[in-house]
């Protein structure tokens, strides 16, 4: 068993050790990390409509993708970061939560998990959840609001209306709470070891302590810090497409934008953002639509890709 404290805040390092982790690790590894002034987003997410970039960059903050599905979030020093590396055969997201149920409820809060990857205290939520699936590992990692700047996460994350009706709530700021607030005493120097302690005792064994920055200087991770700091990756083709469908459905929210070749009708490329956890969903929808005509949409029986497939049909 592992245990890995950042530190670092730079978000683009802490994500690059994750990843390398990911690949290399042999053991459950617990790891814990802060980025400053960070907006994440998920892999297949449109940066210009989940977040304000230029007000963010211009602030000194990052712009951060992740390689998991999921909705935007937003990371700052007073928030802490977890991520379980498990080997495919241990992977138990059970186990997995309730190290950070535990962990949270030793200060007396009442928790409980709630949709498809929150978990809740007092009703409201204080952490957001993803997962994906490696060669050797499986990954579940999360964000833990503890005393976050609300008024930065306003002004940073652009929540959809739709979203928001859907869930029946008026603003960010409504979701969300700083466990702080709930009991003073958490702070993110007061919960990491709390979390250690969850950590180990829901996994019995030998521990062993990992060195950031050893693991900082190896080349893959350099690498990799250096894919997830480009603009081609944060980015990606959304500077010049403009997406041309939209829509909310039980499984989240998209966003699809095309090139279409008149001559031909034909469409030649696709751009499809979306807070949903199955990737390969959208994965298949974009492989299916491309040299597909206008007039005639592709078929299939999975709800998902019907849903997108209505959307640039209808």
């Amino acid at each position: 068993m592992n245990l890995l404290i950042s530190d670092q805040t730079n978000p683009y390092w802490n994500i690059a050790v994750e990843n390398y982790l990911l690949g290399n690790s042999r053991s459950v590894t617990f790891y814990l990390w802060r980025n400053r002034r960070t907006v994440v987003i998920g892999q297949n997410q449109n940066p210009f409509s989940e977040c304000n970039v230029e007000t963010l960059e211009s602030e000194g903050g990052f712009l951060m993708r992740r390689k998991t599905g999921g909705g935007a979030v937003y990371h700052d020093d007073g928030n802490i970061n977890f991520s379980f590396i498990v080997p495919k055969e241990q992977y138990n997201l059970t186990r997995q939560f309730s190290v950070i149920q535990r962990a949270v409820e030793s200060f007396g809060l009442h928790t409980e998990l709630s949709g498809r990857n929150d978990i809740l205290a007092e009703g409201r939520k204080f952490s957001g959840n993803a997962f994906s699936k490696g060669r050797v590992n499986d990954l579940h990692h999360g964000t833990l609001l503890i005393k976050g700047n609300m008024d930065d996460l306003q002004r940073y994350l652009r929540p959809k209306p739709a979203k928001l009706q859907k869930h029946g709530v008026a603003s960010v700021r409504s979701r969300v709470v700083n466990l702080s607030e709930l009991n003073p005493e958490i702070t993110a120097e007061s919960l990491t070891p709390r979390l250690c302690e969850a950590f180990t005792s829901e996994y019995s064994g030998n521990y062993e302590y990992l060195n950031f920055a050893e693991i900082m200087k190896c080349p893959e991770v350099r690498a990799l810090h250096d894919v997830f700091a480009s603009d081609e990756w944060k980015y990606g083709r959304w500077r010049t497409f403009t997406a041309q469908r939209s829509g909310q459905f039980d499984w989240g929210g998209v966003e699809i934008a095309l090139t279409v070749d008149e001559a031909q009708d034909v469409i030649t490329d696709v751009q499809i953002a979306s807070d949903a956890l199955d990737l390969s969903a959208l994965d298949d929808a974009r492989r299916m639509l491309i040299g597909a005509t206008t007039s005639v949409a592709p078929q299939s029986d999975n709800p998902v890709l019907k849903d997108i497939f209505s959307l640039v049909y209808n």
